[in-house]
């Protein structure tokens, strides 16, 4: 899966990484690398979330590549 994720440095000197295509999904980190270790977890634990709020039917799902 890939996503894109925007990272800015934020007014205390902290990279904040936030995922525009999950809603509510950021982190940070004192340097753009942990920052982005930081977000894959966030990314990981926002889709467990999501998954556990609604069972998918993977024989009804596809995989669309762009």
């Amino acid at each position: 899966m890939k996503l894109h994720v925007m990272i800015e440095k934020d007014e205390a000197g902290y990279y904040v990484a936030e995922v525009p295509a999950l809603p509510g999904c950021l982190s940070q980190g004192k340097t753009k690398d942990e920052a982005l270790i930081n977000v894959k977890e966030a990314i990981a634990g926002w889709l467990e979330v999501m998954e556990a709020k609604q069972k998918f039917d993977l024989a009804r799902s596809v995989e669309v590549v762009v």
